[in-house]
Parts: structure tokens; sequence; C-alpha cells
């Protein structure tokens, strides 16, 4: 999806290059829009995993419904797999010529 994006926003990051912005702001963008999306997937996503785990209770064995430990490492695990997911189209983002880009409609 985030690569969809990327590709589908070629003319206004090429602008953006075109207007002075760096590789690295580039690709600060794109990380943003991921943080964003991370942000609020966690949210939704802890959120009805607390709400699963009560109805759930009695298949739990060893766990509690509500153990922060196993929801922040399922949170984090989420988010180094979704950022390192991140770092292919911020990259082929931060390397998009300029002048490509404005030619390229």
């Amino acid at each position: 999806m985030l690569a969809y994006n990327v590709a589908g926003r070629t003319r206004d990051i090429g602008i953006r290059m075109a207007l002075g912005a760096d590789a690295g702001r580039v690709r600060g963008l794109v990380a943003r829009e991921v943080a964003v999306m991370l942000g609020i997937g966690a949210a939704v996503g802890l959120g009805l995993a607390a709400a699963a785990s009560q109805v759930l209770q009695s298949m739990l064995f060893g766990l509690e419904p509500s153990d922060p430990v196993v929801y922040a490492a399922s949170a984090a695990v989420l988010c180094l797999i979704a950022m390192a997911a991140a770092y292919v189209p911020a990259r082929r983002a931060s390397s998009v010529d300029p002048l490509l880009a404005l030619r390229h409609e």
C-alpha cells in the first residue's frame, strides 16, 4: 500500500526535490506517513485485542487477558516489521530524479 502511494506521488516528490528537499527529508516524509499509519493501526488493534481477550479468556492458557507485556511486545514487533517494510519505498522515493518526475506526465 505504501509503495503504491509513493509511486503515485512521484510528481509531488520530484517537485519537492527540485525545490531543494534532500533525500533525507523525502525519507523522513515517507517515514512520518508510516508512523501515522502505525499509530492509528496500533491504537485500533490494541483496543480490539483487549476486547477480544476478554471474550476468549477461557482459551488463554498461561496468560492473563490483560497482559501488558504481550501487548507491548506484539506492538513493538509489528512496528519494527512495518518500518523495515517502509525502507524500500522510502529509498525509492529519495532516489527520484526531479527532472524525470516533472516530465513524467
